[in-house]
């Protein structure tokens, strides 16, 4: 099994958590045994530790059988479903867990990683995929609590953004809609949401039973939580705070327990029965680092969209590079959605020390209030290094009044600002401990400054040299619109190529719904941000919808989002790209109103990889009007000059009526350079246009050799996983000293990695030494043919004894 991190001293990049050790040799069997049945696992074909996988079995799925025109009913499958589970456990010493039927066929299963390749001979056994870990899809925070002086409802301003109060007015409010949260649990009592589940609230699928509450404080396996909750409220909340379908019904799936952590067969689990409950609409703001369209929730996903029901994926929080969204994000045919922040006002900083130092790289990271961050202008203040800024770093040390000089990592950016300020410190500056840019984090605890690693060493020799004091100038820039959060994960996804996200909605600084668990006043408000967020707004627009339109089908519902969405621009003026932006942020009323349709609401056309020539690709879109109008569009197309859309000119669609739009691609290889083109196509009725996204590939396609570093420690060895989108030649990780850059030690070495997640383990020694204190930066290496890539990524510090 791909082990959990026992001791979880984290500092991981993405949402994985699940680690195991490999040795060549696993993997190479693993591949040989592929031509039995597909095999998505990575193991130690040496090892007796046993592993939780989820078998995909060869006889569909009841509703897969169902939308194929087959005949399957629960008993015959679970009759072939038992013998399958029978010949796992005689060949290869399987313990059937949880069992599936309903969007998939299979079961999850522990088995020994030695016997995986008699597992993968059993008859009747399509597939084998880990049993990933899954974590919330929230940025680097923790719930930041709204005090009861400072809250207003006028701060739950995400939904009206999106047009939700213009749906209210319209009369739309989600009633008759049931949403399900696969999530934490869900805090039922919360007075603004206790009016959206009944009698039945759902399911735990963590402690198996029909109480899907959040975890509480004291549970030996891990920390309470609060983000179904605050997912809930997003949705649904009608009380101090209104979410986007104030009046829908809500149903709780309890997939992730302590610490917010869970896995593939829980996850699973809640997506079929969230469909066998009769949701209408259901919100998974949780996710892995495997970019794969075919991984097993992914595959579910499909399977419920394809049901009837409207699936909502958040797409991750590991951009901005592309290629980074995960699964079930990959989703082919569920929304997956990225994060937005709403307009604000931007403010230029500047710092200045005694010793005559330049700080070019200082950035507002973020503040509480404009007041605040304007008072730092004020004067002249001492700044102290509290290190890491964790709450021992402040012992014995005097803030009051005072600038805390932090330094990046260990724990999140608001952790280190709340830290700061309940010292006293009357701001902070925060400077990286690698190459690269912070996030801006809008509502930190203290106004907070943000330098590069370079600056930030310039103060601490201004701190050595005595010469402690700072001071600011602070000035109004510019006003942003809506823009991408640097943190919402880009596509496209692997294998199919298609565009990722489908839409973004607003995911930073959301306010919502919280439990406190603290029963004396056991309910509240809390900021937080991430793609978690922002899946629920489209979740609650989709409510919206249906209710007004009661008889769409999921595809007009995905499509009346896209084809409505308001494109996005970068805050200097630049169109954000397709994969960034999906068609753009959601705007609910228009979405309702839509009265054409054209389905789907993007295109990929995939891999041209002719090497000279043209090359010609055809494909289809179907436009729906659903109005008592005849529709005549002209179809423009924009994009690069090499690659040309041979379709009509214009088209003409009847009242009530369907008209496939046919078209052919032409890329002339000779002309148009390796790499992805994006394209638009424009239907235009002479009063409204809408837009339809593309992308193409020219040769192969453009993805990282490593993406997905992350790691823990455990047991006194570092342990880890990576994703190779392509698999490798050679892998190993580069230990390098992380002040001067020198190559210190190159462990984990493996060979002829195929494409998928991979883990690795390296002892924590350099030339068979444990570590001597000091910093280290743990790199991720690869090569595929003439292609390499080194993956920089966190700091390890060893303090001194």
């Amino acid at each position: 099994m791909q082990q959990k991190v026992k001791s979880p001293f984290l500092f991981s990049l993405t949402a994985v958590l699940a680690f195991s050790g490999f040795t060549g040799t696993g993997l190479a069997e693993s591949n040989q045994s592929a031509q039995l049945s597909e095999v998505h696992v990575d193991f130690d074909s040496s090892s007796t530790e046993k592993i939780t996988v989820i078998v995909e079995l060869e006889e569909s799925s009841i509703l897969a059988a169902e939308h194929a025109g087959d005949s399957q009913s629960q008993e015959g499958l679970a009759q072939i479903r038992s013998e399958v589970i029978q010949a796992a456990e005689e060949a290869a010493g399987v313990s059937a867990n949880q069992e599936y039927d309903y969007v998939f066929s299979g079961f999850s299963a522990e088995v020994a990683q030695n016997n995986i390749p008699e597992l993968l001979k059993v008859p009747g056994i399509k597939a084998v995929y880990p049993d990933e870990t899954y974590e919330v899809n929230t940025f680097d925070n923790e719930a930041e609590l709204i005090d009861e002086e400072s809250f207003s409802p006028a701060m739950m301003d995400s939904a009206p953004f999106i047009g939700a109060d213009e749906a209210w007015e319209s009369g739309y409010t989600g009633e008759g809609v049931t949403v399900a949260v696969i999530d934490t649990g869900v805090d039922y009592t919360h007075p603004d949401l206790e009016h959206a589940f009944g009698d039945y609230k759902g399911f735990d699928f963590v402690d198996n039973n029909e109480d899907p509450q959040e975890t509480p404080p004291g549970d030996d396996r891990g920390a309470s939580t609060n983000h179904g909750t605050h997912v809930a409220g997003t949705v649904a909340a009608n009380g101090e705070i209104k979410g986007v379908a104030p009046d829908a019904d809500l149903l709780a799936y309890r997939v992730l327990g302590p610490g917010g952590s869970g896995t593939t067969e829980n996850v699973i689990a809640g997506i079929e029965r969230a469909v066998e409950d009769g949701a209408d609409v259901m919100n998974l703001s949780l996710g892995n680092a495997t970019n794969d369209p075919d991984f097993a929730t992914s595959l579910a996903l499909d399977t419920a969209m394809e049901d009837g029901v409207v699936a909502v994926s958040s797409n991750g929080n590991s951009g901005p590079a592309n290629w980074t969204v995960g699964s079930p994000g990959t989703s082919r045919d569920a929304i997956s959605v990225g994060a937005t922040q709403l307009p604000y006002d931007a403010y230029s900083a500047e710092i200045s020390t005694p010793g005559g130092f330049d700080y070019p790289s200082a950035e507002v990271m973020g503040f509480p209030e404009v007041d605040d961050l304007l008072a730092l202008n004020e004067e002249e203040y001492e700044f102290v290094d509290v290190g890491l800024a964790q709450e021992d770093d402040f012992e014995g040390k005097d803030l009051e009044g005072q600038i805390a000089l932090i330094e990046r990592g260990e724990i999140a950016f608001v952790d280190k600002a709340a830290n700061a300020a309940a010292a006293g410190a009357e701001g902070a500056v925060l400077y990286n401990n690698e190459d690269g840019s912070m996030p801006e984090i809008p509502g930190m605890p203290v106004p907070t400054i943000m330098t590069t690693q370079e600056d930030g060493q310039k103060l601490l020799e201004e701190l050595e040299a005595e010469n402690n004091t700072i001071s600011f100038d602070i000035e109004f820039d510019r006003e942003i619109g809506e823009t991408v959060a640097d943190f919402s994960s880009r596509g496209p996804a692997m294998d199919t190529w298609m565009i990722k996200p489908d839409v973004s909605a607003p995911g930073v600084g959301i306010v919502s719904t919280i439990p406190t668990h603290d029963p004396d006043d056991p309910h509240d408000y809390a900021s937080m941000q991430g793609t978690s967020m922002s899946a629920p707004h489209v979740a609650g627009a989709a409510a919206l919808i249906l209710e007004a339109n009661p008889d769409w089908n999921v595809d007009f519902v995905k499509s009346a989002l896209m084809n409505t969405a308001e494109t996005l621009y970068d805050a200097d003026g630049n169109l954000y790209p397709h994969n960034t932006q999906g068609a753009g942020s959601i705007r609910v009323l228009d979405a309702i109103n839509a009265d054409v349709l054209a389905v789907p609401g993007s295109h990929s056309f995939g891999i041209f990889d002719k090497d000279n020539g043209r090359e010609v690709q055809r494909q289809k879109f179907t436009v729906h009007n659903l109005s008592d109008e005849r529709k005549r569009y002209s179809i423009d197309f924009t994009g690069h000059d090499g690659i040309k859309v041979q379709t009509s000119n214009n088209l003409q669609v009847q009242p009530g009526s369907t008209q496939e739009l046919n078209f052919g691609v032409q890329v002339d290889a000779s002309s148009v350079d390796p790499g992805y083109y994006e394209g638009t196509f424009l239907l235009n009725d002479g009063d409204s246009t809408i837009e339809v996204p593309t992308i193409l590939f020219v040769q192969d396609p453009d993805f990282p050799l490593l993406t997905s570093l992350s790691l823990g420690l455990e047991d006194g060895s570092l342990v880890g996983t990576i994703n190779l989108p392509g698999g490798a030649d050679h892998f190993n990780l580069r230990i390098r000293d992380a002040a001067t850059g020198e190559l210190l030690e190159e462990p984990a070495e493996a060979e002829n990695l195929d494409s998928g997640l991979h883990s690795f383990t390296w002892d924590m020694t350099i030339d068979g030494e444990p570590l001597t204190p000091g910093g280290y930066q743990i790199n991720a290496y690869a090569s595929l043919g003439d292609q390499e890539y080194e993956l920089s990524g966190p700091v390890l510090n060893i303090p001194e004894e």
